[in-house]
C-alpha cells in the first residue's frame, strides 16, 4: 500500500502521511553512520509519550562500538527529528513512572513538555530494563544493564546508585558471558531476565541463563535457562509472565499470585534462527490492545490473556510466523507500531552489508494474520532423563494444522508413551493415546486431521532417556 497526498476543500494540498510500502515508511528508517566503527541500528524502544512517538536506537556493544543512533523523535504529522539530546548508546529500557509523570527511555528522562534530562552515570551502561521500586516507588526506579548492573535511581534527582552486580549475586558470567535482557516488579518481587545461550548450553556442558526474582532480601533463581522478557499488569491481573527457550523448545513461565507459583509451559520454536543469545534482540511482551498482551518469542507472535482463572493459563494463541528482529513494537495513534534490526555491518563480518540500518512498520494489529501461517516444532523433552509417570510440562497444541509427534529413547526394553490432552485449559488432562517405542527404537504419531487440545502433555511408563518433539505445520 502507498499512502500519498491528496487535494483537500480550500484546494491546498493536504498530506495523508508518508509513503508507506506494505506498512513499512522508507523515511522513518533509522540509520546509523558509516563508522569506522560500522554498528548495528537497531530498535531498541519505542514509546508513546504526550502525542508523540519516541524511538530509541542500540549500537553493538559501547558508544566506541558506533555512532549515529541516539533518540528520535516522530510527531503527529509523522515527521521524525533526532533529538539533540539523545546519546549513542546501547539501550532497550522504556518505562513511564506515574507519580512523577515521566518517561524514562535508555539514559533519558522526558516530562510531559518534552523536557529531557540525562542521566550521565548510566550513558555506558546497557541499559536493557527500568521496573519500579519495591519500598519506594514515589521516587525511586531500578535500571537494569545487561551485564548485570543493577541501580536505584532517584527519578527527581538522577542521582544512580549501583546496588547489586548480579554476576555475583546469581553466579553467572561476566561481561560477553551474560546477556541480562529485562526486569519488571509485582507482588514483591523483582523480577530479571539474562538469556546467556551458546553451544555449550546446547550441549548440557552450562547453564549459563538466567530467571531469578529478588524479594528486597534475597536472591532466588528460578531458572538456569536463556529468558529474555517479562512483563505483567499488575496487580490488576495478579500474574507475571516469562519468556524464554531451551534447546527442546520455547517457554512460557507464568506466576500467579493467588497460590504464589510459578508454574513452565512449552511453545513451538518457529525458528531455529533465534538460538543464541545475540539472536534474540529483543523478544517482547507487551500490551498492544486494551487488557491484551501480545508475545514475540522464537519467530512467532501470540495473542496472550494477562488474566489466568484457577492458576491455569489458557489465553494462548499463535498469530503468525515471522523472520524479523523485533526490537519493540507498541500502540499509538491506533496503529501497531513496530522496530526492526534489519541490516548491520557486524563491524565487517557481514560483508555484504555497507549500511546499518532499521525499518519501522506501521499497520493494524489484525494485519498481523496476514503475515507467515502459524507453524513450529519443540516439545518438552530433547535427550533428557526422565522418570516413569511423572507429567512433562504442557506443551501448546492449539492454533495449528497439522501434528506429528517424534517420540525414542535409549532404554534397552520397550517404553510406553502416554499422550494427554487439555482440551478446555483448566489443568484436567485426559488420555489421548499410548504409543508404544520398542528398545532403543523410535515412533511417530499423527493426530488426526482437526484434532486440537490447549495444552498437550507426555508420561512414559519407566525412568528412561528420552526425546518427544511435536512437528506443527
Amino acid at each position: 500500500m502507498v499512502i500519498t497526498s491528496q487535494v483537500g476543500v480550500s484546494g491546498a494540498r493536504r498530506s495523508e502521511g508518508p509513503v508507506s510500502f506494505s506498512g513499512v515508511v522508507p523515511s522513518l528508517a533509522q540509520a546509523a553512520d558509516l563508522g569506522p566503527p560500522r554498528s548495528e541500528c537497531g530498535i531498541g524502544c519505542l514509546m508513546p509519550w504526550s502525542g508523540k512517538l519516541y524511538v530509541l536506537n542500540y549500537l553493538s556493544h559501547r558508544r566506541k562500538d558506533g555512532s549515529g543512533t541516539g533518540l528520535r523523535v516522530i510527531d503527529g504529522d509523522f515527521q521524525m527529528e533526532r533529538h539533540p539530546d539523545g546519546v549513542d548508546g546501547t539501550y532497550a529500557n522504556r518505562f513511564i513512572h506515574y507519580p512523577s509523570n515521566q518517561l524514562i527511555i535508555g539514559p533519558h528522562m522526558i516530562d510531559a513538555a518534552h523536557e529531557v534530562r540525562t542521566v550521565h552515570k548510566l550513558i555506558d551502561t546497557r541499559l536493557c530494563g527500568t521496573a519500579r521500586h519495591l519500598t519506594d516507588p514515589d521516587n525511586f526506579v531500578y535500571m537494569l544493564g545487561m551485564e548485570g548492573e543493577l541501580f536505584e535511581l532517584n527519578v527527581y534527582t538522577l542521582e544512580a546508585t549501583q546496588i547489586f552486580d548480579l554476576t555475583r549475586e546469581l553466579d553467572t558470567a561476566g561481561e560477553f558471558g551474560c546477556h541480562f535482557k529485562d526486569c519488571y516488579t509485582a507482588f514483591g518481587r523483582l523480577v530479571v531476565t539474562n538469556n546467556d545461550y551458546s553451544e555449550a548450553d546446547f550441549q548440557g556442558r552450562t547453564t549459563s541463563g538466567t530467571l531469578a526474582e529478588f524479594d528486597g532480601k534475597t536472591w532466588t533463581v528460578l531458572e538456569r535457562k536463556p529468558f529474555v522478557s517479562v512483563q505483567g499488569r499488575g496487580h490488576f491481573t495478579n500474574t507475571i509472565f516469562a519468556t524464554g527457550w531451551d534447546r527442546a523448545s520455547a517457554i512460557l513461565k507464568v506466576y500467579t499470585d493467588s497460590d504464589k507459583t510459578w508454574r513452565r509451559y512449552r511453545l513451538p520454536k518457529a525458528s531455529h534462527t533465534h538460538d543464541h543469545k545475540w539472536q534474540s534482540e529483543w523478544p517482547r511482551i507487551r500490551e498492544i490492545e486494551h487488557e491484551r498482551f501480545m508475545v514475540d518469542l522464537h519467530g512467532m507472535f501470540y495473542e496472550l490473556s494477562p488474566w489466568a482463572y484457577d492458576g491455569h493459563v489458557w489465553g494462548v494463541k499463535p498469530i503468525s510466523q515471522h523472520l524479523w528482529v523485533l526490537g519493540d513494537f507498541c500502540s499509538w495513534k491506533g496503529m501497531l507500531v513496530m522496530g526492526a534490526d534489519n541490516a548491520s555491518p557486524a563491524h565487517g563480518q557481514n560483508s555484504l552489508c555497507a549500511e546499518p540500518q532499521s525499518g519501522m512498520w506501521f499497520g493494524k494489529t489484525d494485519d498481523l494474520w496476514q503475515f507467515g501461517k502459524p507453524q513450529g516444532w519443540g516439545g518438552p523433552w530433547w535427550e533428557d532423563d526422565v522418570r516413569a509417570n511423572e507429567p512433562s510440562d504442557p506443551y501448546l497444541m492449539t492454533g495449528f494444522d497439522k501434528k506429528v509427534l517424534h517420540l525414542t529413547h535409549k532404554a534397552n526394553e520397550s517404553v510406553d508413551f502416554v499422550i494427554e490432552t487439555d482440551f478446555q485449559g483448566n489443568g484436567q488432562w485426559h488420555v489421548m493415546e499410548t504409543v508404544s517405542v520398542p528398545a532403543g527404537g523410535y515412533r511417530y504419531f499423527v493426530f488426526p486431521d482437526g484434532y486440537s487440545a490447549h495444552w498437550v502433555r507426555l508420561r512414559v511408563a519407566k525412568n528412561c532417556r528420552a526425546s518427544a518433539q511435536f512437528h506443527y505445520t
